[in-house]
């Protein structure tokens, strides 16, 4: 029987005390294939390798965002894991991010300014520890309206509420449906085949509309 229990990163290191210009060039020094991720947080910097795992859970997350767009006819344009940055405050790299609502805002562009440009309408965080709760704190900073996160058990949607995020049944990206339900097709990723189980969560979407 496989087990839905997430196993733990390779690496996982908090630090203290380091300042925006280190957090700007680890950023640079690591920018050529890297697989760290980074999160930085008025002076703390997470630094995360993720495992095998993690990666299956956040591919199969993001192809059932895609696969809500394919159905509901709703434009969307992917930004996987790039970096946005509050300069001298923070900066986090999503597991996955998708621009829905404010997609004309960023089309064609290869470079995304918070100072100008609006946030990711939608942020994916599969965690592996409870780091991501910390990096909520973060996306609240540059106003992204809503996070999904899925704990390996759980799979919530929080949606941002005075600068705080509150855990919601409904998404704001893709309202009046039961989402929630997202969790059952989760606990299914290692027991069914990657295609067979997007093709499921496909047909159970195609039942709700």
């Amino acid at each position: 029987m496989t087990s839905n229990t997430l196993i733990q990163p390779t690496e996982i290191i908090h630090l203290s005390g380091i300042s925006w210009q280190t957090y700007e060039n680890l950023l640079a020094e690591l920018s050529v294939n890297r697989r760290l991720r980074l999160t930085y947080n008025r002076g703390t910097l997470e630094i995360m390798v993720p495992s095998p795992e993690h990666e299956r859970y956040k591919r199969i997350a993001s192809r059932f965002v895609e696969t809500l767009a394919e159905e509901l006819e709703i434009r969307i344009d992917c930004l996987g894991s790039t970096t946005f940055k509050r300069p001298e405050l923070s900066g986090a790299e999503p597991d996955e991010c998708f621009y829905i609502g404010n997609i004309n805002a960023i089309k064609g562009k290869k470079r995304i300014d918070l100072a100008e440009d609006p946030p990711p309408d939608l942020v994916v965080e599969v965690d592996i520890t409870s780091s991501s709760k910390n990096r909520f704190q973060v996306y609240a900073d540059m106003g992204v309206p809503e996070i999904w996160r899925y704990d390996g058990k759980t799979f919530t949607i929080n949606v941002l509420e005075n600068q705080k995020y509150i855990s919601v049944q409904q998404s704001l990206a893709f309202p009046n449906l039961p989402l929630i339900e997202i969790s059952h097709f989760l606990k299914q990723v290692g027991e069914k085949d990657y295609l067979e189980l997007v093709k499921e969560f496909r047909q159970w979407v195609k039942s709700q509309i």
